[in-house]
C-alpha cells in the first residue's frame, strides 16, 4: 500500500485513478510516499525521508523547494499542456478586453440611468458607445515570448483570428519546434520582437532565467501603443518598467494575471485574479496527467515531465527494479555496475540518462535485490538516492 498526501482541492478525476487497493491518498497520511497539489507552498515543509515524489497540478513549480527536493532526492513532476487551453482562452479573452475596451464598456453599461424613459434610456446608450470605439484583431501582430505548450496553442490561435505571429525562445525544445506552425515567424532577440508587435504574450516559467525578462532596457525598443499581456508570473516583467511604459504611453495596455498594488487604480491596465488555469476542465486535466505520472513512478521509476531529473522510460521486463540518483560525474554508474557484478547479479536492461547536475538510471535485474545490494549501491561515492520497485 503506498500513499499520497494531498494538499488544496485536487480534481476527484485524478484521484479516483489511484487504485484503492494500492493507494491511500489523503491530506492527513503522516508518511507518504508522494505528495500532490495544486499551490499550496512548499518552502517551509520539512519532507518526510518517505517521500519519494511530488506532483505539481500545473506548470509553475515556484511554490515547490526544487533545489532542496533534488538533493533530497525527490523528484518533482508538473503538468504541462493540461492546462494549455484554459491559459490560452483567457489571453484571447485578454486580448479582446484590452482591444474592444469591453470592462469599461460594461461598466458604463451598468451605470445607466434606469428611470429614464426607454427613449432617452437608447439615446444615452448610443452616445456614450463613442468612448469606446476599438481595435480589432484581424492583421495586427502577436508576440509570444515562450513557445512551449501554452504559447504554442496561443500562436495557432492567432494564426486562426487573422493576426501576425512572432515567436521568442531562446531554449526552445525540437519537440515544441516540430508542434510549431511554419507560419509562426521567429524572432532572433526580445528587441526585435518588441519592436514589430502590436500585442505581446508572455509564457515562460518563473526563475532566476527570466526574472525581469522584460525589462526598462528591452522595453524602450517596444512599438508604441504595445498591449502587453501577461499570463505567465508577475515577475518575468519588471513592474516599475512596465509602469514607465504606461506613463509614457509606449504602453497601451498592460492585461496582468497577478495583481499587485502598484498596478490597481489604473484604466490602463486590466487585472485578473490568477484565472490562467481556473477552469473545471484544466483541474481535471491537470489532475489525471499528475495521478498517472506518480503512479507510473512508484510502480516502475519512469519520470516523466519532471522539472528536476532526467525524463525517461524504461518498459518493464522479468526481474526486479532498482532506480539510483547520483550526482552527474564520471564512473558513478561503472562503480554501480562493478558491485553488481562483485555479487554475481546479472543485469537483465538498464537505462541511463543525465539532467544537468543529476543522473538517473534504471536498473532490471536477475534477483530481488537484497538490503546488502541496496546498501552497497547508496555508499557509492556521489549516489544519493536508491529505490527498488
Amino acid at each position: 500500500m503506498r500513499s499520497i498526501r494531498t494538499y488544496n482541492a485536487i480534481s476527484q478525476k485524478g484521484l479516483v485513478l489511484f487504485p484503492e487497493a494500492q493507494y491511500k491518498v489523503d491530506s492527513v497520511v503522516g508518511e507518504p510516499d508522494a505528495i500532490m497539489l495544486r499551490s499550496h507552498n512548499l518552502h517551509q515543509e520539512t519532507f518526510p525521508e518517505s517521500v519519494k515524489a511530488i506532483a505539481r497540478c500545473g506548470a509553475g513549480v515556484n511554490n515547490i523547494p526544487v533545489e532542496a527536493c533534488t538533493k533530497q532526492g525527490i523528484v518533482v513532476f508538473n503538468t504541462p499542456g493540461a492546462n494549455a487551453n484554459a491559459v490560452k482562452e483567457l489571453v484571447l479573452a485578454g486580448m479582446l478586453l484590452a482591444s474592444r475596451n469591453l470592462l469599461d464598456a460594461a461598466n458604463f453599461s451598468q451605470a445607466l440611468d434606469t428611470t429614464l424613459e426607454t427613449g432617452d434610456f437608447n439615446k444615452k446608450v448610443e452616445a456614450g458607445k463613442k468612448k469606446f470605439v476599438g481595435s480589432e484583431l484581424a492583421g495586427k501582430t502577436l508576440g509570444v515570448i515562450g513557445l512551449g505548450a501554452i504559447g504554442a496553442n496561443i500562436a495557432h490561435a492567432a494564426l486562426a483570428l487573422g493576426m501576425n505571429v512572432v515567436g521568442y525562445d531562446p531554449v526552445l525544445s525540437v519537440e515544441a519546434a516540430w508542434r510549431l506552425s511554419s507560419d509562426v515567424e521567429r524572432a532572433d532577440n526580445l528587441p526585435s520582437l518588441l519592436a514589430r508587435c502590436d500585442y505581446v504574450s508572455l509564457h515562460v516559467p518563473a526563475n532566476e532565467h527570466t526574472k525581469n525578462m522584460l525589462n526598462a532596457e528591452n522595453l524602450e525598443q517596444a512599438k508604441r501603443g504595445l498591449v502587453l499581456l501577461n499570463f505567465a508570473r508577475g515577475s518575468v516583467a519588471e513592474e516599475a518598467a512596465v509602469l514607465n511604459e504606461l506613463e509614457n504611453n509606449r504602453i497601451h495596455k498592460y492585461v496582468c494575471d497577478f495583481p499587485s498594488p502598484a498596478l490597481m487604480g489604473r484604466d490602463d491596465v486590466i487585472l485578473l485574479p490568477h484565472l490562467g488555469a481556473s477552469t473545471g476542465e484544466a483541474e481535471d486535466n491537470c489532475a489525471e496527467m499528475a495521478a498517472r505520472q506518480l503512479m507510473d513512478f512508484l510502480k516502475n521509476g519512469n519520470i516523466q515531465n519532471s522539472v528536476n531529473f532526467p525524463n525517461l522510460r524504461l518498459e518493464r521486463s522479468e526481474g526486479f527494479r532498482i532506480t539510483f540518483a547520483n550526482d552527474n560525474v564520471p564512473a558513478v554508474l561503472s562503480q554501480v555496475l562493478a558491485v553488481l557484478s562483485e555479487m554475481n547479479i546479472n543485469v537483465i536492461d538498464m537505462l541511463n540518462k543525465s539532467r544537468g547536475e543529476v543522473a538517473y538510471t534504471i536498473l532490471d535485474v536477475e534477483h530481488q535485490p537484497t538490503d546488502e545490494l541496496i546498501a552497497a549501491i547508496a555508499a557509492v561515492e556521489h549516489v544519493f538516492h536508491v529505490n527498488t520497485f
